[in-house]
């Protein structure tokens, strides 16, 4: 039987925990995976016994990315016309989704967490990482800048140029320095210390919890976040028409997109063009 693609538990009272189940592909995002994240999603934040939703990577990595060798009849998780931008538009409205719903989301961050991987964890209300977690977006460097451009909200002026300037990544800890995430913790222990603050927030009547996350959101919005980010998938939808980009993309399909992807990092002398050390990881059952 095929495995489901998200799993859902309740580890403790009215808290859900969904895990994306893909550990073969870094859990990377394909459509169908978005599409059935988003309905767990929506399912969790109706339910008035689930107060607060975490978000996990079954096996090696969080999250390492958007899916670069989609299945060409897998459509998208949301509907939107096929005109030039949609593919950026159509992710942050996903994006801004998770920031509308009532109940808080924790993400919990292990191994990879790039690209998109990125995004879907700064789209949630709490970010929790391992110390050595590898957080960034590296597309920067051969693609375009980001569909959802959390860097200057998250990072400050400076740290956010430096990120899409380079592409270089953060350790876990960098990231909790840097502004991107609450706290780091060792691999061994990032599971209970987040399920511990998950159970301290879920101690929190629903209808608060709503409230409250809606005054910093509405915050954001009135210091133009929301502005900002829109404007940002204009750019990215440039991006995908300058020169370099079109020269990359044909790299994805010659020499597949692990190839592509050390071909990329190489220079840099990270990413995938380095080994990464075995590591506690999150049993998907």
């Amino acid at each position: 039987m095929t495995e489901p693609l998200v799993l859902a538990d309740d580890p403790r009272p009215r808290v859900r925990r969904l895990t994306l189940n893909r550990p073969a592909k870094r859990n990377a995002l394909s459509n169908s995976v978005r599409r059935v994240l988003f309905d767990e999603l929506r399912r969790a934040d109706q339910d008035n016994e689930v107060h607060v939703i975490t978000i996990r990577g079954a096996g090696p990595s969080f999250c390492a990315g958007y899916d670069l060798a989609p299945e060409p009849d897998d459509p998208l998780p949301r509907p939107i016309a096929a005109r030039d931008g949609f593919w950026s538009r159509h992710l942050v409205e996903g994006w801004f989704e998770m920031m509308d719903m009532a109940t808080p989301i924790i993400a919990q961050v292990h191994g990879y967490c790039l690209a998109g991987g990125s995004e879907l964890a700064a789209a949630c209300d709490l970010v929790y990482v391992a110390e050595d977690a590898t957080i960034g977006y590296p597309p920067v460097r051969t693609m375009s800048s980001p569909d959802f451009v959390w860097q200057p909200w998250l990072l400050g002026w400076r740290r956010s140029m430096e990120a899409l300037l380079t592409g270089d990544s953060l350790s876990g800890v960098d990231a909790v320095g840097a502004g991107y995430a609450n706290r780091a913790f060792p691999a061994d222990q990032l599971e209970e210390e987040v399920l511990r603050v998950a159970e301290r927030v879920a101690q929190i009547p629903g209808d608060l919890l709503a409230l409250n996350k809606r005054t910093v959101h509405r915050a954001l919005e009135a210091m133009g976040m929301r502005a900002g980010v829109r404007a940002g998938t204009e750019l990215q939808a440039l991006g995908l028409h300058q020169r370099s980009s079109q020269e990359y993309m044909p790299k994805l399909r010659s020499l597949g997109v692990k190839g592509a992807v050390e071909d990329r990092d190489s220079p840099f002398g990270d990413g995938r063009s380095v080994s990464r050390p075995a590591r506690p990881t999150p049993e998907a059952t």
